[in-house]
């Protein structure tokens, strides 16, 4: 199973960007699908989810200016993030939690990680 990612880059505070996520492989199905971010310095955080039926959650930090969204058919995530702050700046990595075909139990997938860069 991979994840690819898309769309990181640079933007000015206050600006978006949209993040996106594919997955491939031997995937029978997939559960959760998310993203994830680690800045300088601190610990990787969850930074939203997204459910089967469409239930999604944010951390407090983001609630409000990002939102998440899934294609189940393409297997593929994405990530809107508006108004974003310099703090938003970090490496935003792609999570999954797979069923693969001809194997028990889920596998937690991560992609390669991508840059997004706020400046103030």
């Amino acid at each position: 199973v991979q994840l690819q990612a898309f769309g990181g880059g640079l933007v000015q505070a206050g600006g978006s960007l949209r993040l996106s996520c594919l997955a491939s492989g031997n995937i029978q199905s997939i559960n959760v699908m998310g993203w994830d971010r680690q800045a300088p310095g601190k610990q990787r955080e969850l930074v939203a989810t997204i459910r089967p039926r469409g239930i999604t959650a944010y951390a407090d930090s983001v609630k409000g200016r990002f939102t998440i969204s899934r294609d189940y058919a393409k297997n593929t995530v994405s990530l809107l993030m508006n108004s974003l702050e310099p703090e938003d700046t970090a490496v935003y990595y792609c999570t999954a939690e797979v069923n693969v075909v001809g194997q028990p139990g889920v596998y937690d997938a991560f992609g390669r990680g991508t840059q997004v860069t706020v400046s103030s």
